[in-house]
């Protein structure tokens, strides 16, 4: 076990202020890896007025060398690619192949693209006799989760760095080693001190301390609905900007025409990759009454040639709340066609990957967000009644809808109230925006709409 010290404020590793530490526990074994500090609300204030006093210069500083720095940052992670991937697979349990292609991949991306965007985007432009000014927010307070513990730092700290902001970072407690990693290639790629700080700690004390901090501009936050809510609560309290990327019930609605097969398989390794703890996962899938039965058969199969191939749940409560949605599930009247709660090992937090069938749109399985690896089968019986149900919860973060057109995919998913939809299959687009309608959040993350978040506009008049 390793016992890391020190808080990154204002360019350097420094100690922190209390004696607290933070165990993280890797969850395919239950052994206790690491500790880390567990931040104050002193060490918040640090790093807040590290990021305050650093914002002058950083947001003076040539967008073109902004996007140097951001190049820099996304050299000094491919670098570290391999080492990223293997401190994810230990604190998150995410499978090796997993953690090296989504975990530590796709942040290279997006630190990449918006290198490029810093470097290309017009932060001046004329309308009529005035110039309008697009300019840093200010400070911006991070509080990322464990299920994608890079990318969502990732996805915050690089637009924000684009836009001239400076950030402090307060990571999930479970996950912290990955942000350590990150905090470690910013110093790398020659980001001046006090641009980018990173406080660990627990949420109630660091989170809360951050989102509260009077010299914070705007709190992203991305989490659940519930802490969503109380940061937004906060933020809106002190007239400050707030970013929300909250939970979801995406609903993957295959039209009568559809390839069944195709349609079904994807929808199951969609909600079991990341061992289903991923916001914007299909966990209710649509089909209609003719082929439900047909639909059911072909998911029950495919869930179980998962098996091993699956990782452990981020933690104990985490196995312990999937393990309460399905019991509850089977209790409402679900049927259990694959997995199920039994304890698929002696040790680890391992969930099997759960089917439930003859699933209605008011079970709780088909209205709250469970985080884990379960699909909920549901029956339509036309077209509207599909629409009522994929629209008929709290959430609209994403989902997805098949059919052997494409134009009739196209204007079904037109009329779902979510951020995205994907279209027979289309596959993650980095530079496209991500978000939610409804609970699912306030703002959009990733591409040009990520970037004018952390942007506010002045206009002058000539």
């Amino acid at each position: 076990m390793k016992a890391y010290d020190g808080m990154y404020i204002d360019g350097s590793w420094r100690p922190a202020a209390g004696p607290d530490v933070i165990e993280v526990v890797d969850p395919a074994d239950e052994q206790v890896i690491a500790t880390v500090p567990a931040g104050t609300v002193e060490d918040v204030d640090a790093a807040v007025r590290a990021a305050r006093a650093a914002l002058p210069a950083w947001a003076a500083t040539p967008p073109a060398e902004r996007a140097a720095r951001l190049t820099a940052l996304r050299d000094a992670l491919v670098a570290r690619q391999d080492e990223i991937a293997r401190t994810v697979t230990a604190e998150l349990g995410a499978p090796p192949k997993l953690a090296q292609t989504v975990h530590a991949g796709l942040p290279v991306a997006v630190a990449g693209s918006y290198a490029e965007l810093a470097a290309a985007y017009a932060f001046e432009e004329r309308t009529g006799n005035s110039t309008v000014l697009h300019e840093p927010v200010g400070v911006v307070g991070a509080i990322t989760p464990w299920n994608y513990p890079l990318h969502q730092i990732v996805a915050k700290v690089a637009p924000a760095l684009a836009a001239g902001c400076t950030v402090v970072v307060k990571p999930a407690e479970d996950t912290p080693l990955t942000a350590r990693l990150f905090a470690e290639a910013v110093h790398e790629a020659g980001v001046p001190a006090g641009v980018f700080n990173l406080v660990t700690g627990l949420g109630p004390v660091a989170g809360q301390a951050l989102a509260e901090h009077p010299d914070v501009d705007l709190v992203s936050f991305t989490g659940s609905t519930a802490v969503g809510r109380r940061i937004g609560a906060i933020a809106s309290g002190m007239v400050k900007r707030v970013a929300l990327e909250l939970g979801g019930k995406s609903a993957n609605v295959i039209l009568p025409s559809a390839d069944l097969a195709r349609a079904v398989n994807v929808g199951v390794a969609n909600v079991m990759s990341n061992s289903g703890q991923t916001c914007s996962a299909w966990t209710r899938m649509l089909v209609h009454r003719d082929r439900y039965d047909e639909a059911v058969e072909l998911a029950a199969a495919a869930a179980a040639k998962y098996g091993d191939r699956i990782g452990p749940l981020v933690n104990a409560g985490q196995r312990e709340r999937v393990r309460g949605y399905i019991e509850k599930g089977v209790a409402e009247g679900a049927r259990l066609v694959a997995g199920g709660p039994e304890a698929p090992r002696e040790k680890g937090y391992f969930v099997s990957p759960t089917v439930l069938a003859d699933v209605t749109p008011e079970m709780t399985v088909a209205q709250e967000e469970i985080f884990g690896p379960v699909l909920s089968v549901l029956r339509y019986d036309d077209e509207e009644d599909a629409l009522r149900i994929a629209n008929g919860t709290v959430y609209g973060l994403a989902g997805a809808v098949w059919a052997g057109d494409e134009a009739e995919a196209v204007a079904f998913a037109r009329r779902m109230d979510t951020g995205q939809v994907d279209i027979n299959g289309g596959s993650f687009n980095p530079l496209a925006p991500f978000g939610g309608y409804k609970q699912s959040g306030v703002g959009r993350e990733l591409g040009v709409h990520g970037l004018t978040e952390y942007l506010q506009t002045k206009s002058l008049q000539f």
